[in-house]
């Protein structure tokens, strides 16, 4: 396969590592972009890539809370212009009210009815692609919701009540004191804002991803030479500090600094005077899983006016 310059300054991008090592790495995995990142990382050349760091597209996500329920939407649009526009916010505030009975189901989300139009939401959504002149697309929904406690909401970068960048719901669920609960709610809300936190616990996270980075360790700490005994502890070592990097409950709570978050909600338990249990949370961060397309803005000028 050709190994382009834009591919190589795609791999740079995300992972930082020089030039002729991206080139050298997507030789060796026949242009393919994930195992190229694992063969840089293997050598110790690049720290873990987020998939965030090598995506963007424009738009919003919607969070709205009513009762013991919350739901989150993204709604991606071609440029951040477009999301400033009064008329795709207002969308994004109806279809996020909207997808508090979709169930996280985006297909049914599109199909609902969108207020006082007599079309469905995604029929709303083509008749603003029309006016608005730009590509946009629902792209995808989820709600929590707890029987007996709080659910809370948090949205970063946000341009108005309920709509921003980043948007995080959490579920907590206790027969405590919902002050207190809400209290902790937001707290948490905004550390999964920060943290980025894959899952709430390790048996949570996705097999897939465990056994991948476990690989890549094994790999690091093979090409170091110790004996097999040792070489072991080290892949059970690092993968602990794995799971403390990436798990919600292990991680250090940004609220202070030096609580692990299971320890926190612990603690709260006194101030709401019942247990307290972490159902469930949702963060949804802009673009996030989407490639957006890299564009020479003068070369498409120069085009436009016929400039050789």
């Amino acid at each position: 396969m050709e190994i382009t310059a834009a591919m190589v300054k795609q791999l740079r991008d995300s992972t930082g590592v020089g030039m002729m090592d991206c080139k050298k790495a997507l030789a060796e995995t026949n242009g393919d972009m994930d195992a190229a990142v694992d063969w840089l990382r293997t050598r110790g050349l690049a720290k873990a890539a987020k998939k965030a760091d090598r995506v963007a597209a424009e738009g919003l996500v919607g969070v709205v809370t009513a009762g013991t329920k919350a739901a989150a939407v993204e709604v991606n649009s071609e440029t951040d212009f477009v999301a400033r526009n009064e008329q795709f916010q207002n969308i994004v505030e109806a279809v996020s009210k909207l997808a508090l009975d979709a169930d996280g189901d985006v297909v049914k989300l599109g199909e609902m009815p969108f207020p006082g139009t007599g079309h469905s939401v995604s029929a709303e959504l083509t008749e603003a692609i029309a006016k608005i002149g730009e590509n946009m697309n629902l792209r995808r929904t989820q709600t929590v919701s707890v029987t007996d406690g709080v659910v809370e909401s948090y949205v970063h970068n946000a341009v108005k009540p309920g709509m921003g960048k980043i948007g995080i719901l959490v579920a907590l669920e206790s027969s405590g004191d919902k002050a207190a609960l809400s209290a902790l709610g937001k707290q948490l809300a905004m550390h999964i804002a920060a943290a980025q936190p894959q899952a709430i616990s390790p048996d949570e996270l996705d097999q897939e991803v465990v056994a991948r980075e476990r690989a890549i360790i094994l790999e690091q700490v093979k090409e170091s030479g110790k004996p097999a005994d040792i070489a072991e502890k080290m892949v059970e070592g690092r993968m602990r500090k794995y799971f403390e990097e990436v798990t919600l409950l292990s991680q250090v709570f940004v609220i202070d600094g030096e609580t692990k978050v299971g320890d926190a909600i612990k603690n709260a338990e006194k101030d709401a005077g019942a247990p307290i249990k972490l159902t469930r949370f949702v963060r949804f961060a802009l673009g996030e899983g989407i490639e957006k397309a890299e564009s020479d803005f003068a070369a498409e000028v120069a085009a436009t006016a016929g400039v050789k």
